[in-house]
């Protein structure tokens, strides 16, 4: 719980000097998501952090109400890019100091009602699919003026534990297992990809059937479909599976 909200911490410090200095001509510039703009990346992570002030509060016990999901995004993008960035800061440094004040024991013991879930999670649930979201639309911004650019190690390395526990199940969502012929299982930083029926992260496999090599953070953008030339610098696959059949298997969203 702390090491995800001193991650998220990281993050936000480090967009907000960097949104800081962008020019208007920069914050149109197309970012690693290509189909939006560095400015519309900022305001997905903006709206998103309005949208998910909300439920966290209520969880701790604030009486709030929260407004509708559709007027919040049609606010946003109809902002101009400047205010789109401006407000990322803004509405992040709320989000993200209502999380930072939380006592210990509400950190073990909240759960949050996201609304798109079937049943209320865990705090520390909700905690990490906001870092997966804010560090690869993180990267998604600085890629856009730093070709080798990578997701914050320190998130990454939070992230790959996240998989082999309480964000396994996003997994679900993200990946595509038909897509190869046979079962594999991939060695990667911090623990081992395996593909089957199902997609997981296992802590420790003996004898995969194949070997990821690159960072943490490659494994991260792998899995979110940000791995693609000319993004890919250095990092291959050995073994059972190749790295265009990891890709295959996580086609980005």
């Amino acid at each position: 719980m702390d090491r995800t909200i001193t991650a998220l911490r990281a993050e936000h410090d480090t967009l907000a000097a960097l949104v800081s200095t962008l020019t208007d001509d920069q914050l149109a510039a197309t970012s690693g998501a290509s189909e939006w703009t560095v400015a519309q990346a900022l305001s997905h992570l903006g709206s998103g952090a309005e949208i998910g002030y909300a439920p966290i509060a209520k969880a701790a016990g604030e009486d709030v109400t929260p407004e509708d999901n559709q007027t919040i995004w049609a606010r946003w993008d109809g902002s101009a890019p400047r205010a789109q960035a401006e407000g990322f800061l803004e509405h992040n440094a709320r989000w993200l100091e209502l999380v930072e004040a939380f006592t210990p024991e509400q950190r073990t013991s909240l759960t949050v009602d996201l609304g798109f879930l079937p049943e209320p999670v865990p705090l520390l649930t909700a905690l990490g699919m906001r870092l997966s979201e804010v560090a690869n639309h993180s990267w998604d911004v600085r890629v856009a003026f730093d070709a080798d650019a990578g997701v914050d190690a320190g998130s990454a390395d939070v992230l790959v534990e996240h998989m082999s526990g309480p964000l396994g199940f996003m997994l679900g969502f993200l990946a595509k297992p038909a897509e190869l012929a046979d079962p594999a299982s991939v060695a990667v930083p911090g623990g081992t990809l395996v593909i089957d029926d199902v997609v997981t992260v296992a802590d420790h496999l003996e004898a995969p059937s194949a070997t990821f090599n690159g960072p943490a953070e490659a494994f991260i953008r792998l899995v979110s479909g940000r791995l693609k030339a000319p993004y890919d610098k250095g990092v291959t696959v050995e073994g059972k599976v190749s790295l265009d059949d990891l890709r295959r298997v996580f086609p980005g969203f």
